[in-house]
C-alpha cells in the first residue's frame, strides 16, 4: 500500500511528515512525498531514502497574495494538482496524509477529485487556512486540540519520553532560540544570564544560527560559563539536563518539551499566523502545565521574579500527564486500515 505524504514549508509541518515516514518504514513500507520547491521541504527530504520517491512542485502560499498574484498562484496549484493526479496513478497511491502548509495544496486537492482518502494532521490550536478548507473532505482529522480527533497524542519521538523526569528544583535553565534564532529570547538571555550564574544557576543556550556569533562573543567577553551553541544533534540530552526552559511555542517544540516534562515559560512568536503560538501555549497554561508571557509584557526583571516564585515540581508533574507515547503509531494504524 502506497501512501502519499504531503505538506511542509516549516519544520513543524515537516516533523510530522517525517514521523509518519519513519513509522511506515518500520512496518516495511515506503511512502512517497509531495512538497514544494520553496520552504524547507527539499532540505528535509530531497535525499531521504525513506521515501520511494520525493516530488517538489512549484506551489506557493495564497494567503498573503493579492489581485492577479493570487490568481497566478491558484493557477499554479491547479496545474500542480493535475501533476499529482498522474503521480497517484504511477505509484498506485491509496491514501494521502496532509500535514498542512501551502506545500500540501496540490496533492490534497488532487486527493479530493480522484476520491483518494485524505487524512489530515493539524499541529496547532488554531487550524491553518488550508486544513480548514480541506477538513470537510477528510476521512479523518487528527489534532491534539480537537475533541473529536480519534488520536489526540501529538506525534513526538520516543527519545523525549525516555529522558522524562520530574524536576524538583531549579539548577539549570535552557534558552531555546530555535534553529534560525529567536532574537527576543536570545537578547533576554544575555540580560539575565549574569544574574543567573551569580545565583549558581547553570545556563544552556541554543541561539540558532543567526545570532550565534553575537551571543557567543558576549558570553566570552564577559567570562560567563554558558553552554552556548547554534544547533546540536544531542539537544534531547541538553533538555534532559535542564530544569526549566524559555522557548517559543511552535507545536513540535511545545509537545517535545511536554513529553520531557520540562517546565517552560513560553514566549509566542508574535507574528505567527493567526497568533497560533499563543493559543498553543494557552492550552497548557489552562492545565497548569506551563507559563506564558508575550514579548510586550516580559523583561529580565519579570523573568527573574517568575523564577523566584516558581514551583517547578508541580508544573513538571502536570506535564507528565499531558501527553503519552504512540501518537504516530495510532495514526498509521487508522490510515492503513482504510
Amino acid at each position: 500500500m502506497t501512501i502519499a505524504i504531503t505538506g511542509g514549508g516549516t519544520g513543524g509541518h515537516l516533523a510530522i511528515a517525517n514521523a509518519l515516514k519513519e513509522e511506515l518504514n518500520s512496518r516495511g513500507l515506503k511512502p512517497i512525498y509531495i512538497g514544494s520547491t520553496t520552504g524547507q521541504d527539499e532540505n528535509w527530504f530531497k535525499n531521504d531514502t525513506g521515501f520511494e520517491k520525493a516530488y517538489f512542485l512549484n506551489s506557493r502560499g495564497v494567503v498573503n497574495k493579492k489581485g492577479l498574484k493570487k490568481l497566478f498562484v491558484l493557477k499554479d496549484i491547479l496545474k500542480s494538482s493535475l501533476t499529482c493526479k498522474d503521480i497517484f496513478k504511477i505509484h498506485k497511491v491509496k491514501a494521502v496524509f496532509c500535514v498542512g502548509g501551502y506545500s500540501a495544496a496540490p496533492a490534497a486537492f488532487a486527493s479530493i477529485y480522484t476520491r483518494t482518502p485524505l487524512y489530515i494532521h493539524e499541529q496547532n490550536a488554531v487550524i491553518g487556512t488550508l486544513n480548514k478548507i480541506l477538513k470537510p473532505f477528510a476521512k479523518e482529522f487528527f489534532s491534539s486540540y480537537d475533541i473529536n480527533s480519534k488520536v489526540k497524542e501529538y506525534p513526538v519521538s520516543d527519545k523525549f519520553f525516555e529522558s522524562r523526569k520530574i524536576r524538583e528544583e531549579l539548577k539549570t535553565i535552557i534558552f531555546l532560540g530555535g534553529s534560525q534564532g529567536a532574537s527576543f529570547i536570545n537578547d533576554l538571555a544575555t540580560k539575565i544570564v549574569p544574574k543567573l550564574i551569580k545565583n549558581n544557576i547553570q545556563v544552556i543556550h541554543q541561539t540558532g544560527k543567526n545570532d550565534y556569533e553575537k551571543i557567543k562573543n558576549f558570553y566570552e567577553k564577559n567570562s560567563l560559563d554558558v553552554d552556548c551553541f547554534a544547533f546540536s544533534k544531542s539537544l534531547i540530552d541538553k533538555l534532559s539536563n535542564a530544569d526549566f526552559a524559555v522557548s517559543r511555542a511552535g507545536a513540535s517544540t511545545l509537545w517535545e518539551l511536554s513529553a520531557n516534562a520540562l517546565p517552560t515559560l513560553f514566549i509566542p512568536y508574535p507574528y505567527a499566523a493567526k497568533n497560533h503560538q499563543y493559543f498553543n501555549a494557552q492550552e497548557l497554561v489552562s492545565k497548569k502545565a506551563a507559563l506564558l508571557k508575550t514579548q510586550n509584557e516580559l523583561d529580565e526583571e519579570m523573568l527573574w521574579d517568575i523564577l523566584e516564585k516558581l514551583t517547578i515540581s508541580d508544573i513538571s508533574e502536570n506535564l507528565s500527564n499531558i501527553i503519552t507515547k504512540n501518537g504516530i503509531q495510532k495514526i498509521a494504524d487508522i490510515i492503513l486500515k482504510g
